[in-house]
């Protein structure tokens, strides 16, 4: 029979919900007949539970983890200690074990021990009456399960615990408090997903992550572009700087090799500069190729071809030896005159220390005179030509300065455009995954937008019928005992 009238209440709750909403789906709980004691940790509900068993065997008094989830009890016992007011995390804990259950008892524990715990309670009243409106009727009452002297102060929770707990239209109204709180969390979720709260971090994440492609993107393009400007700047310098410096440096080698050339190593000498010649030019040929490979590795680009064709050595004309015809006459005339000069001297000499001596003295003074001559000769002709190599040389190295001045300039502006090309051809497939990236978000933002229009139209759908159920599940509810 007492099942029959549980069965018959709880069909009696359901049947004030079903006459607004038949459809509505009942709450997932499980009623159970206990009762509930907790509250905020030392607190006191232990103690209480302990003597709340012994005082009332008739009925199964619990603590929290003894409920399974789901589970409803027939009463909450919420206590509460008596050194301060209810704190807002209380408030919270309070609706977080009576959102199933409308029979709620309030306790102020270890009253022997705090003489204020009237303004304790009556503090705590207040408190939880502004935090909500369903707590205005809860009764609250003062305990001493476990005192340090005499017997536990119990007897008026008792009472109202009996008195509350015998009320025939409690299992009805603990199923429209399930129902309530069901109401609400339907109500709460409609309104959420219309007003996209819940999609609201995810479309704020959304709309930044696309900010941050578009300016990595332009700070990418940015930094690519100093970059490679960078490097080519550098390479034009420091190529410059090499070639020059190697013309400088083997020109003043074959300068130096050109003072110290004899008679036999004048035909050989324009061979050997051809040859260094040759030389330097091949070696800022490699090293264009290098700087250029070095300067694509800083960039990340694959380093440029070099070119299929050789280096064009500059025209080099022979070093001018041979025509000097005039100049030959000249010095053979002015070594003829200092050898006759010699010969007279020579001449003198023998006939002061000999007169009989005179015709040998000519003969060896002619033979002087000869020889110096052909060495005056000798020796103007040598100078002659390493004065005229060094000219020369100098000229060929400045042509050649120039040439590889221009091939460097050649050679790096190709470079330039190559990495150039790269770049762009880099720059459009980032751009690319940037757009790619960019659609993808704007898709899930259009999706995001569909959906909220779609929850906001079922919101506004909805929310009027549930508001109706809720009122007459309120209006059910507050037809019977109060608490």
């Amino acid at each position: 029979m007492v099942d029959r009238t549980v069965a018959e209440q709880i069909a009696a709750a359901d049947a004030v919900v079903a006459a607004v909403e038949p459809d509505l789906s009942p709450p997932a709980v499980r009623a159970r007949d206990v009762v509930l004691v907790t509250g905020p940790w030392l607190a006191g509900s232990t103690s209480l539970v302990a003597a709340l068993r012994e005082r009332m065997p008739e009925h199964t008094v619990v603590e929290a983890d003894e409920l399974a989830a789901g589970d409803a009890p027939a009463a909450v016992v919420f206590v509460v200690s008596a050194v301060t007011p209810l704190t807002e995390s209380d408030c919270e804990l309070v609706d977080l074990v009576s959102r199933h259950t409308d029979l709620v008892i309030g306790v102020v524990a270890k009253i022997d021990t705090h003489r204020d715990w009237r303004d304790v309670l009556a503090a705590d009243r207040d408190v939880l009456a502004r935090w909500s409106q369903r707590y205005a009727r809860v009764p609250w009452v003062g305990t001493a399960a476990a005192p340090d002297l005499g017997e536990p102060r119990v007897d008026e929770l008792v009472d109202l615990l009996r008195q509350r707990l015998a009320d025939p239209d409690l299992v009805r109204r603990n199923r429209l408090r399930a129902w309530e709180t069901r109401i609400e969390q339907l109500i709460d979720r409609y309104t959420a997903d219309g007003a996209g709260a819940g999609r609201r971090a995810r479309v704020s994440a959304l709309h930044e992550a696309r900010d941050e492609v578009m300016r990595g993107r332009r700070a990418a393009k940015t930094e690519h572009t100093i970059a490679l400007r960078t490097q080519i700047q550098q390479a034009r310098v420091q190529l410059g700087y090499f070639a020059r410096n190697r013309c400088t440096s083997v020109r003043a080698e074959l300068a130096d090799d050109a003072s110290k050339l004899g008679r036999r190593a004048l035909g050989g000498f324009e061979a050997h500069v051809r040859g260094r010649a040759a030389d330097v030019v091949a070696e800022v040929e490699d090293g264009i190729t290098a700087q250029v490979a070095d300067a694509a590795a800083q960039l990340q680009m694959p380093a440029p071809p070099p070119p299929t064709a050789p280096a064009a050595n500059p025209v080099i004309d022979p070093p001018p030896l041979k025509s000097r015809r005039l100049e030959t006459q000249l010095t053979t005339v002015l070594g003829a005159g200092f050898g006759l000069g010699v010969a007279l001297m020579v001449t003198r000499l023998f006939a002061g220390l000999a007169p009989g001596l005179t015709v040998a003295g000519l003969a060896v003074g002619a033979a002087v005179g000869l020889a110096v001559t052909v060495w005056v000769v000798g020796i103007r002709g040598l100078l002659h030509d390493r004065s005229a190599l060094d000219r020369w040389v100098s000229e060929v190295f400045s042509a050649l300065r120039a040439t590889l001045e221009e091939r460097v300039a050649t050679r790096v502006l190709d470079a330039e455009s190559a990495l150039t090309a790269e770049s762009a051809a880099r720059d459009e497939r980032e751009a690319q995954a940037a757009r790619a990236r960019i659609a993808e978000i704007d898709a899930e933002l259009r999706r995001h937008a569909v959906e909220t229009a779609r929850a906001a139209s079922e919101r506004d759908h909805r929310l009027p019928s549930l508001q109706r159920v809720l009122d007459a599940v309120r209006t059910g509810k507050s037809g019977g005992a109060p608490g």
